[in-house]
Parts: C-alpha cells; sequence; structure tokens
C-alpha cells in the first residue's frame, strides 16, 4: 500500500468530527454571509457524521468569556463538548484523553478561529499522531489573511486541507451505502439554502 497517499483516505470506522469553537460572542464579529455558509457546511458535515456512525467532539474556549457553542450546532454535539482555556485542544488533557479513549485516528476538523484555535488544534493532533483533515469550507476565521495562511500552514505541517462534501463522501464510499439517499438530501438542501 502507498503510505503516502494513506493520510488522505477517510475510513468511517477512524474518523472523529472535531467541531472548534463555534460559539455565541465570537459570530458577531465574523463576516455574516460568510460565516451562515460556513455554519451551513459544518451542519452538513455533522449531520453526515451523526447518519454514518462518526464520533462528534464539540469544544467551547472559555465560555464564561465567550459563550456556548452556537444553538443551531449545540444538539447535534451533545454527546461531547469540552471546555477549554487552551487555544488549541490538545492543550486540554480531557480533550486528548477523549479522542484517544474513542481508538480513531483520524480527525476531521471544522470550526473557528482558523487562524488560532483551528489552526493549533491542527498542529497537536497531527503531533499526537493523527491523520487531520481539515475542511477549508467548514473553517473561518475575521480576516481573509488568516484563514488563507492557516489552510497553507495546516498543509505544510502535514494536513489534508479538503472539502466538506469530499470529506463526507469518502466516509460513504458506495453509492450502495444504505445513508446514501439521506446524504444526498442533505447536499441538495444545503445547496438550496446556499
Amino acid at each position: 500500500m502507498n503510505t503516502t497517499v494513506t493520510k488522505f483516505i477517510l475510513e468511517r470506522d477512524q474518523a472523529v468530527l472535531v467541531v472548534v469553537d463555534v460559539q455565541e460572542r465570537l459570530v458577531p464579529v465574523m463576516d455574516q454571509d460568510r460565516y451562515a455558509e460556513v455554519l451551513r457546511n459544518i451542519t452538513f458535515v455533522l449531520k453526515s457524521a451523526r447518519l454514518l456512525g462518526v464520533p462528534v467532539v464539540g469544544t467551547e474556549q472559555y465560555p464564561r468569556g465567550i459563550g456556548h457553542m452556537v444553538p443551531d450546532l449545540a444538539d447535534a454535539c451533545r454527546d461531547k463538548v469540552i471546555e477549554k482555556l487552551t487555544f488549541g485542544c490538545c492543550g486540554e488533557p480531557s480533550f486528548i484523553e477523549h479522542m484517544n479513549s474513542l481508538g480513531r485516528r483520524q480527525a476531521i476538523v471544522v470550526g473557528m478561529e482558523a487562524h488560532v484555535c483551528v489552526f493549533q488544534t491542527v498542529l497537536g493532533l497531527l503531533r499526537e499522531g493523527f491523520d487531520v483533515h481539515l475542511v477549508r469550507d467548514g473553517i473561518m476565521s475575521r480576516g481573509e489573511i488568516d484563514y488563507l495562511n492557516a489552510l497553507e500552514s495546516a498543509r505544510s505541517a502535514g494536513a489534508v486541507v479538503t472539502t466538506s462534501e469530499t470529506a463526507v463522501f469518502q466516509l460513504v464510499k458506495v453509492s450502495s451505502d444504505p445513508q446514501f439517499k439521506e446524504i444526498s438530501a442533505l447536499v441538495k438542501a444545503r445547496s438550496a439554502k446556499g
């Protein structure tokens, strides 16, 4: 097997979706049109992960100051939301303990802000030996230059930069999958709103 290609291939039984710090008090400082698009993409990946049995881990950066996860995502992340003070999720011991307890070695990462908490989380997960898939249409920063730099730096560090549909359809693999029709309906619903 070509091990260079292996990190690019997502497997349903190895993947975990990590939703980083999509919090109430961060939203108003974001470009609202861009935020609406990113929220649609994160929601699509979240709903798909639920259908496909992929565990979801959410995080909140200092919720007393920044607020909790936005209500649109909170229910889908209900199984595990970890509070943290460190920017990178892996700096919070309970986060990496939980990730390791799942026995999976691939992380699909979405959230904000791309150049701070998301980027530091990507680096931490790579350092911990995870294959990281950073969903470029599921992350954002206040500034475009910061967003672009996060993508470039994450790719240079060894993350796979992907899109929401690429990641989800890698998990589905075949049109005969029992969840394919439901995933296709999610794609159509997201496109109709976009």
